[in-house]
């Protein structure tokens, strides 16, 4: 059984907003990548997983759990960095983390320390007063303290430098190999084909592909044919470009980018669907 279970998730707000018979689901251990701009209904899906949002059609589900019904203990367990964080801002870092982690019932035994030395914060500091990438810190931190199997992440690198970034990378790829399931919301493309083992993309409301990035760029893949004067060209050229030489003619295969794949389906109203 999958872990994350969405199966024709709507929410339509009127014209044209919302989310419109989403179906996908995430496997133990995997890393699903959920790709598109703002306001194409990456947190509006991810809010209905959270138990936000009742489905107004359709279901999902988090380890057999209806995440509407069963709101209150998909969200104890789950490790969640919502899109916008909200905090208090009256406590410092470290009595939010305290806070987190009563409301969580954890002991001594947890990873807070952990991640806080991974990502250098300071949690003295008042809330209030923080950057926004410490106050992205501070939620990275809360939501991987109580280690969660299951990790569901809206835009989690939002305001991070580029160093952090990366070290989140290589936090996701670590959790990844102790057999977690992520479900990583991003525009960033590095990010996610860095991480993700399969990608869905989503374009108002509706999902209009759902694959891994090997599979969308051979997809994608575009073919060029060069001619040149004589074979020896044609053969020097094919291995630096690792073409296929006939005769003068070389073909060239070049591999499209995550970025371009996602461009091609924001390219026009008259893309078909290609959920798989």
């Amino acid at each position: 059984m999958s872990v994350i279970r969405i199966r024709n998730l709507t929410r339509d707000y009127g014209s044209g907003k919302g989310i419109f018979n989403i179906s996908f689901q995430a496997e133990k251990g995997e890393v699903f990548g959920f790709l598109g701009p703002n306001g194409a209904g990456k947190t509006t899906t991810i809010r209905h997983l959270m138990g936000f949002i009742k489905p107004k059609a359709g279901s999902c589900q988090i380890s057999g759990m209806d995440c509407w019904k069963d709101q209150e203990k998909i969200q104890k367990y789950v490790g969640y960095i919502p899109g916008e964080i909200s905090f208090f801002d009256h406590m410092n870092g470290r009595e939010f983390l305290k806070f987190v982690a009563d409301y969580r019932k954890l002991g001594k035994d947890n990873r807070m320390e952990e991640m806080l030395d991974r990502f250098e914060l300071d949690p003295g500091s008042k809330i209030k007063k923080m950057s926004k990438g410490m106050k992205q810190k501070l939620g990275i931190v809360a939501a991987f303290m109580h280690d969660p199997d299951i990790l569901i992440l809206d835009e989690p690198t939002s305001g991070l430098d580029p160093l952090m970034q990366n070290r989140f990378t290589e936090l996701i790829a670590e959790e990844k190999k102790k057999g977690k399931t992520i479900l990583l919301s991003s525009h960033i493309f590095d990010e996610v084909e860095r991480t993700c083992d399969r990608i869905g993309i989503i374009r108002s409301g509706k999902l209009v592909a759902v694959d891994s990035v090997d599979a969308l760029r051979k997809r994608h893949m575009r073919t060029y044919t060069v001619t040149l004067e004589s074979p020896e060209q044609a053969r020097a050229f094919a291995e630096d470009f690792e073409g296929v030489c006939d005769g003068t003619t070389v073909h060239v295969a070049a591999k499209q980018s995550l970025e371009n794949i996602f461009l091609h389906y924001y390219g026009g109203e008259n893309d078909q669907l290609d959920i798989i």
